[in-house]
């Protein structure tokens, strides 16, 4: 396993993580992407190196044979990543349409916990 793989599977991570985080969506979709790329090179790290094909040779050495479970995950996290790429790129669509703006605002809520406020919720106000 090369340690330039694991580190930049890391930076892609930390990166991805760090562009999640932030208000903007384009930017959350950014950070998916890179943050999908970052679990695929750590599974082909994860994967070690490259065996034998297990359907062609004398069949003894099973050993040497390639692990196809790291390949099977990195194309499950491949699809998984488009569908959510997909889905925020709808809703990212659909609140630039309805604000004009793709940043995600605060809630009320939000808020009145940030405040320090100890009063009781929205909610809990609204039923008594």
């Amino acid at each position: 396993m090369s340690i330039a793989l694991v580190v930049t599977a890391g930076l892609l991570l930390s990166i991805g993580t760090y562009l999640l985080l932030q208000r903007v969506l384009t930017r959350i979709i950014i950070g998916l992407i890179v943050l999908a790329h970052g679990a695929n090179l750590l599974l082909l790290a994860a994967g070690g190196s490259a065996g034998e094909p297990p359907f062609v040779g004398d069949g003894a050495s099973a050993a040497s044979d390639a692990d196809p479970l790291p390949q099977a995950l990195a194309l499950t996290a491949i699809v998984i990543s488009f569908g959510m790429l997909v889905f925020l790129l709808a809703l990212a669509f659909r609140s630039w349409a309805l604000t004009g703006d793709d940043e995600v605002e605060d809630d009320i809520e939000d808020r009145r916990i940030a405040s320090g406020d100890d009063r009781g919720s929205v909610l809990e106000e609204e039923q008594s």
